[in-house]
């Protein structure tokens, strides 16, 4: 087990706090100012792990902190001579279950090829044929109308893999989906050209914390950030007011954009899931 000395470890643990306030700075200034954003608190709301949660600096397994008694008090840590670790049994008896589902669900998503023929056509299925008042986003018009939103998705093929896109589909749009993604077939169908599956990374992350060194976790978290402002971009919210240049997905060109930007997410999120599959298994074998 490799042993960090104090002033080390409480060193990358402060850079670790400065780089999570600034990426929660806005958000922060939001809630008290009452407004609200349709890009980055996704991240906060939807995934709901406070800034204060991510800003707590975790080392993952294998790692001991030389006068880490103040560490006793967390979960899943021990203590030995003043030295604090992650204690591997403990965090497998209450969540190897958990630790195992993110394995197989990694392992079979890296398995098979990324699809590129979805749009982001989610966004456009959670709004087909709805009323104002059940839009997800109100206050933000759609760039094309409702009777262009709609015709967009009745002239494509809907194809959305990820059961947790699927599930906020209009009544009136889940039919037209080619598949029927259900929490049972997760693993079969998550394949990683998915935004949300890209997404995703950062919960697997936070959930298995403190076992995910936090590194990881914040990389997954600018991943996350850096996807869902494309997931919007192409979405039929007008946002340019935010400064968000809409990727127009109801043409070839803004079609050929997506594709590129979704190659790279691609490229990235199996970087992460690499990486978030080797923490695990250091969790069978700490050392």
């Amino acid at each position: 087990m490799q042993v960090l000395p104090e002033q080390v470890w409480r060193e990358r643990a402060a850079v670790h706090a400065v780089a999570v306030a600034q990426l929660s700075t806005d958000r922060l200034a939001r809630r008290v100012e009452g407004r609200r954003h349709p890009v980055d608190d996704f991240l906060w709301e939807y995934y709901a792990f406070r800034p204060a949660q991510l800003a707590r600096w975790h080392p993952g397994p294998g790692v001991a902190l030389e006068q880490g008694e103040e560490l006793a008090d967390r979960a899943y840590y021990a203590l030995a001579d003043g030295t604090a670790y992650l204690d591997v049994p403990a965090f497998l008896d209450r969540r190897g279950a958990a630790v195992e589902f993110v394995r197989d669900l990694l392992t079979s998503t890296l398995s098979r090829p990324g699809r590129f023929g979805c749009f982001g056509l989610h966004e456009w299925a959670m709004v087909y044929r709805a009323g104002e008042e059940t839009l997800r986003h109100q206050g933000w018009p759609l760039r094309l109308g409702r009777e262009g939103t709609d015709a967009v998705v009745e002239s494509h093929t809907v194809a959305c893999t990820h059961v947790d896109a699927f599930r906020f589909f209009t009544p009136e749009a889940s039919p037209r989906n080619a598949l029927t993604p259900t929490r049972d077939r997760q693993r079969e169908l998550e394949q990683p050209g998915c935004l949300h599956a890209a997404m995703d990374l950062y919960k697997w992350c936070f959930k298995l914390a403190p076992a995910v060194p936090s590194d990881l976790t914040l990389e997954a978290f600018r991943l996350a950030r850096d996807v869902r402002e494309l997931d919007m971009r192409a979405a039929p919210y007008d946002l340019r007011e935010l400064g968000y240049a809409p990727v127009r997905i109801e043409t070839a060109e803004g079609k050929a954009e997506y594709v590129a930007a979704q190659r790279g997410f691609t490229q990235r999120s199996n970087a992460l899931r690499r990486r978030l599959l080797e923490v695990l298994d250091a969790l069978d074998s700490p050392g």
